[in-house]
């Protein structure tokens, strides 16, 4: 004779079985069950990108640090030395926010044109003030515009800085008063992979990552430091290039109801450029305080 369950244990079975589905449900829609954290995720397996912002610390970089902080993402900072200098407590939030902090040389001059005999100091002031500021050491090196020789690597290697610079060229500070053209180069460009140039002295800038992270997460990208994404760089090695490669138009635009509303200020002007002191004609940002 065929043995029917307890009718007791089967109730409470079938019970449990709706209240986890209830759970999972409601948890989907509320956002409480997530995906794995860009501290977790293994970049091998899963989709990742590593935005990454130069030239700071700035007035927005705070603003900057909230949207990263509120959307679980990490990136990756590369901070000019004298503006490190000048304002320590802001490159000590970046650390303090979890994300990563590389340097931009001290002055963010060409580093392939500079006298040679100021290529030690231009690293190590930086590395310097950013360790001053924060505690830590900065691994991870950035030159103005990504312009680099192999003079520069080999005293790079010699402070234990590997160089970082980008598959992906949004041109955010040329398009300051254009975001959609930094937009289009973002969505046509981002792969798998992407280590993206953008620039926290705008706040245009700051505007834009907080609408298109969405487009990110929508398309099952984890947003990641530059070491999560590359792992450890060998000092005096350099990632990247300075162009952008062919359009892979990978990422899928979502319905413009999804895309978050911004303050409702304008975007202020570029900041100032930090001046420098001891290279003539040079400043901290170039002309238009980019890369």
């Amino acid at each position: 004779m065929v043995r029917l369950p307890n009718s007791q244990a089967w109730r409470w079975t079938v019970i449990g079985i709706f209240v986890a589905v209830v759970v999972l449900v409601a948890g989907a829609v509320t956002g409480h069950i997530r995906r794995a954290s860009a501290d977790d995720v293994n970049c091998a397996v899963e989709k990742c990108v590593a935005l990454t912002f130069d030239d700071g610390p700035s007035p927005y970089t705070d603003r900057l640090l909230k949207i990263l902080q509120d959307n679980d993402a990490k990136a990756t900072f590369f901070e000019i030395g004298n503006k490190v200098a000048a304002n320590p407590q802001g490159a000590k939030r970046v650390v303090e926010a979890g994300m990563e902090l590389g340097q931009h040389t001290w002055e963010h001059p060409n580093m392939t044109t500079i006298p040679p005999e100021d290529i030690p100091s231009q690293l190590s002031k930086a590395s310097d003030a950013i360790e001053q500021a924060t505690g830590q050491r900065p691994k991870l090196l950035r030159t103005a515009g990504g312009l680099i020789n192999d003079q520069v690597l080999a005293e790079a290697k010699k402070q234990g800085l590997a160089d970082i610079n980008w598959d992906v060229i949004p041109f955010d500070w040329a398009n300051d008063s254009n975001t959609a053209a930094t937009r289009y180069m973002l969505m046509t460009q981002i792969k798998p992979g992407s280590v993206v140039l953008f620039h926290d002295t705008y706040s245009s800038t700051v505007d834009l990552v907080q609408q298109f992270i969405p487009v990110l997460k929508a398309n099952d990208y984890h947003l990641v430091t530059v070491s999560h994404l590359l792992g450890p760089r060998e000092p005096g090695t350099s990632y990247g290039s300075r162009e952008n490669g062919p359009p892979v138009n990978g990422l899928q635009d979502i319905p413009p109801a999804n895309i978050p509303t911004l303050p409702p200020t304008p975007s202020p002007p570029p900041m100032p450029n930090f001046p420098i002191t001891d290279i003539p004609g040079a400043n901290s940002g170039g002309v238009n305080n980019g890369a």
